[in-house]
């Protein structure tokens, strides 16, 4: 028997998914792909990218922004090397609704389910990326994922002893080194491992100012048992990244030239993008010292452990177990002004609203306690988070299979608000202000929040799987039972029911007196919220004829609501409505369509259908750093996807993809007691209504060269469809304007020169025609509001040299 890992690649999420579908290859047909894209012979919709197809995209590039191209999927790259983060859509799902895995681990945030782009892995390891567009599979630990699932697969080491080092050099002064070591099998048993770094650097693209700076070390050791693809891998993840914020600009054309603050306006010309930021240190008058959007640091340390593993126990019964553990300190936010002195009210030290009081020190040195001083004030998020899943496969004949199991994602973070000076330059004196925070004169860190929280999931989950009519109907049906458990600790009191929070730094005496002055405030206290939910998912598969195949798929999705909602509920006193924040959103997924399969030709067309129930929808103020949640009610959403490749000939791969999406909310927001939102019949803002493109690539003798271009059609601003209306003066229209963006990728291979077929150079163009676009942003309710964007990543060039030996 065939090694499983050998047959095919690997297109689901943890290894009993993958496991799972994999034997449908056995006793089926084996998936094919073409040009680097896979359509995996499932019930549901899926399209992978191979390493072949990731490889010609810019080194190190986000492979958030690599599936960019597969139809359905809306990314926009904050910076054109993938180092700063980005917007992620699907299907009208945003990134918090999408589960985004690797190697079968959440890496949603576990507090508001966010995905960060720039944390992924180095794209030179990445084995195939998977989209599976309206559904998730049935053992997938996720507490976000009411719809679409991102799941990307590390390569495993090779069995000879190999090198590859590469260096890249680009536009705004983009520097990245990326090195791997594969040992090769160097025991008896078959072991082998690789160890990875890189380094990636670069400016801001649109400021004179910040810096991106971007380290990341991976490696991995991959023991296999026996002959029949059991095996045992265990890999390790760092990254760190010290960015800078940049390119948030307002959603308006009236306000001065291009920047981020409140007056400053969107650029409508491809000049006008860039902006200066004044150096502190340059002597003009213009020095924001701090305060502007771009002095602010946007800092992230992330580490992992992953251990997969698949044991044949019998002939018939197989064991999978996945575990990992997940580390994380970042932050994001602003500035503060602190006041050397006591509160007012209180006479006490504290954090009241936007100012920290420091009740007597001094904090600039002159003597005295009666100043103010700015200080940096981010938002700091420290997660350690452990996750399970464990799965038996049992084949009752070579046609009927059934798999249950366990998963486990067990979440402690602490979000804190530690305050840090800031130095001459007018940047934090460290970009993690909880490793070297300011006290008051009590000696507590003072802070702008305080929460202790504990996110856990119990899963239990199981599927059937029957082939029938000689293997040319596949039926399956699966169902997922999540028990959720939030477990919240609020050391601040909480003012209102938007999050607004008076702090003492956990300070008894302080909060006494704080109780004492502000009696309507809720006391810091403790929660636990619960949630659990049932959910089927049903799939049917019929090849009509080789090798034209039609399928059909139903999947129930959940969400439930994350910390930082919760945590606004605090403003609810104990046992009052509202108290618990909002209500799960739950999804019903339905999804069919037809799929032909050559090894010359692949096409899928299928149409899709999600009614949401309790939609939550929110949006980020850049001012406050706050966010504000909404509840929409019932929205439907439904569309169409279609992608083609076709290899003609050996020399030529083309590829084709579209979609087209329309949501609808039912009902009109309430607002106020009185009044509502009129967003009935409207669409769901932030969510492109198409998107088509495609990727041309040709090969003759060492060169290599592909052209993709992708059409991202327009968004809605706000969710009542109407233009950007703010004291009476239209500042912006009602949506984004569609854009096009063309890139271009070369490689001519060096193996003519004796070098060998793993050494190539290799040119990258992102955005060739320099296209001046909206970026990403958030979407929102009302219409009298800023929403703030991303200015669309400009042009960029950048050669790479590659060495393998």
């Amino acid at each position: 028997m065939l090694a499983l890992a050998a047959i095919t690649p690997a297109f689901a999420q943890t290894t009993g998914s993958q496991d799972f579908d994999q034997q449908i290859v056995v006793t089926g047909t084996k998936t094919k792909g073409v040009g680097g894209v896979i359509t995996p012979d499932t019930s549901k919709t899926k399209v992978s990218l191979s390493s072949a197809f990731i490889q010609h995209e810019t080194p190190g590039q986000s492979i958030d922004d690599v599936i960019n191209m597969i139809p359905g999927v809306s990314f926009q790259n904050n910076d054109p090397y993938g180092s700063a983060g980005g917007t992620l859509n699907i299907r009208g799902f945003d990134s918090s609704r999408i589960a985004q895995t690797w190697d079968g681990f959440t890496l949603n945030d576990t507090g508001n389910y966010a995905i960060y782009s720039n944390q992924q892995m180095d794209s030179e390891l990445i084995d195939q990326v998977t989209v599976s567009l309206g559904s998730t599979d049935v053992d997938a630990p996720s507490a976000s994922a009411t719809g679409s699932t991102v799941n990307y697969t590390t390569r495993n080491p090779s069995e000879d002893f190999h090198v590859r080092v590469s260096g890249s050099a680009g536009e705004y002064q983009y520097f990245r080194l990326f090195g791997v070591v594969d040992t090769g099998t160097f025991t008896p048993f078959g072991t082998r491992a690789f160890l990875s770094a890189s380094k990636a650097t670069n400016n801001n693209v649109f400021n004179n100012l910040g810096k991106i700076n971007k380290t990341q070390i991976n490696g991995k050791i991959y023991q296999p048992i026996g002959s029949n693809g059991d095996f045992i891998s265990i890999a390790g993840h760092y990254n760190r990244n010290i960015n800078n914020f940049f390119g948030s600009v307002p959603l308006q054309h009236l306000g001065t030239a291009t920047g981020t603050g409140s007056g400053n306006s969107f650029p409508t010309t491809k000049d006008g993008r860039f902006y200066d930021v004044a150096d502190c240190l340059s002597g003009k008058t213009a020095c924001a010292f701090g305060t502007a959007y771009d002095y602010r640091y946007n800092p992230s340390k992330t580490a992992n452990v992953r251990v997969n593993s698949r044991f044949s126990l019998t002939d018939k019964l197989t064991l999978t177990a996945d575990a990992a553990y997940q580390y994380t300190l970042a932050n994001g936010g602003g500035t503060a002004t602190a006041n050397e002195g006591y509160n007012p009210v209180t006479g006490t030290a504290g954090y009241f609203g936007s100012t920290p009081y420091l009740g007597g020190v001094d904090l600039n040195g002159d003597g005295d306690t009666k100043d103010s001083v700015l200080v940096s004030a981010p938002s700091n998020t420290n997660t350690n988070r452990a996750i399970a899943n464990i799965g038996l496969r049992y084949d009752f004949t070579p046609d009927q299979t059934v798999r249950i199991g366990y998963s486990l994602d067990y979440g402690h973070h602490r979000q804190t608000g530690e305050i840090t000076k800031i130095n001459a330059l007018g940047f934090a004196t460290n970009p993690f202000s909880s490793e070297d925070p300011i006290y008051d004169s009590t000696g507590h860190a003072l802070q702008k929040r305080d929460r202790n929280s504990f996110a856990i999931l119990n899963q239990a989950f199981g599927e059937y799987r029957g082939k029938f009519l000689d293997d040319r109907l596949t039926l399956t049906a699966g169902v997922r039972a999540p028990f959720f458990t939030r477990k919240l600790q609020n050391y601040c009191f909480a003012t209102n029911t938007n999050g607004g929070v008076v702090c003492s730094g956990q300070n008894a005496a302080t909060d006494q007196q704080i109780a004492i002055d502000y009696p309507n405030y809720q006391a810091p206290q403790k929660r636990t919220i619960r949630y659990n939910k049932v959910l089927p998912s049903a799939g049917v598969t019929f090849n009509i004829l080789q090798p034209l195949a039609i399928y059909a798929n139903y999947s129930k999705g959940l969400q439930v609501p994350g910390t930082d909602n919760l945590y606004n509920a605090f403003g609810f006193a104990p046992g009052t409505d509202g108290a618990n924040g909002a209500k799960p959103e739950t999804t019903d997924n339905f999804d069919t369509g037809v799929r032909y399969t050559t090894g010359k030709l692949q096409a899928t067309v299928d149409g899709w259908y999600t009614i949401f129930h309790d939609r939550l929808a929110s949006s980020y103020d850049l001012d406050t750093n706050t966010t504000i949640y909404r509840n929409l009610g019932t929205v439907h959403k439904y569309g169409v996807d279609a992608d083609v490749s076709y290899k003609p000939v050996p020399e030529i791969t083309l590829y084709a993809f579209g979609s087209y999406l329309k949501s609808k909310i039912l009902d009109n927001v309430q607002a106020t007691a009185t009044t509502y939102y009129l967003t009935a019949g409207k669409r769901e803002s932030g969510s492109p209504t198409y998107n088509f493109g495609g990727r041309i690539e040709g090969h003759k003798g060492p060169v290599t060269l592909g052209v993709e271009a992708k059409r991202t059609g327009p968004r809605y601003i706000n969710d009542q469809n109407l233009p950007v209306v703010i004291s009476g003066v239209q500042v912006f229209g009602a949506k984004a304007p569609a854009y096009t963006v063309v890139n271009l990728d070369a490689r001519v291979s060096m193996e003519w020169t004796g070098m060998g077929k793993d050494t190539w150079l290799q040119l990258n163009v992102t955005n060739l025609f320099d296209k001046l676009y909206v970026g990403g942003f958030s979407g929102t309710t009302v219409t009298n509001s800023l929403t703030y964007a991303q200015i669309g990543a400009p042009r960029a060039v950048s050669g790479t040299i590659n060495f393998g030996f």
